[in-house]
């Protein structure tokens, strides 16, 4: 783990077991209305990260890639919830509120992006910023930047959590 500053840190994925073993680690550290964002280029590990999210927060559904759907739900037992959204194909406010963008974060449930950046004007600063990118065919490199006050709260628990 490389500490870039008290805002960001970089960690190493040698397989894409590791990168979603990165992602229960977020996942357990998620709660009612955080926001967790996941950019990289196509196959870079978003949706490996993100299914590691989904098992580590407690999904009682299996996690998949949104890709075509735009949006899955993931139900706790406790009722919580945490909504996975992938913005690929959204350009604009109207395709960010075609999704319900706007509604779900104000809901107040857990939110996990990926392509983000698609939709970036519509989003609040708090939270995690997850860039992921290949290094080689089973590394990748995972650089994660905390916005606001709870995003730089998650990213001092996760750097907590993976030194274990």
């Amino acid at each position: 783990m490389t500490i870039l500053n008290a805002d960001a840190v970089e960690v190493i994925s040698n397989s894409a077991d590791q990168t979603g073993r990165f992602g229960v680690r977020m996942g357990q550290l998620l709660r009612a209305g955080d926001l967790l964002c996941l950019s990289g280029e196509l196959g870079a590990g978003k949706t490996v990260f993100a299914i590691g999210v989904a098992r580590g927060w407690g999904a009682l559904e299996n996690a998949t890639s949104p890709t075509y759907i735009l949006a899955h739900e993931y139900h706790r037992a406790d009722g919580a919830q945490l909504h996975h959204l992938d913005c690929y194909r959204l350009r604009g406010p109207q395709d960010a509120e075609s999704v319900g963008l706007t509604e779900r974060y104000e809901s107040g449930v857990a939110l996990m992006i990926e392509w983000p950046e698609n939709v970036r004007p519509w989003l609040p600063e708090d939270g995690v910023w997850a860039a992921l990118r290949h290094i080689d065919e089973d590394k990748r490199s995972l650089r994660l930047h905390a916005g606001g006050v709870r995003g730089a709260q998650l990213l001092a628990d996760f750097r907590e959590l993976i030194r274990a």
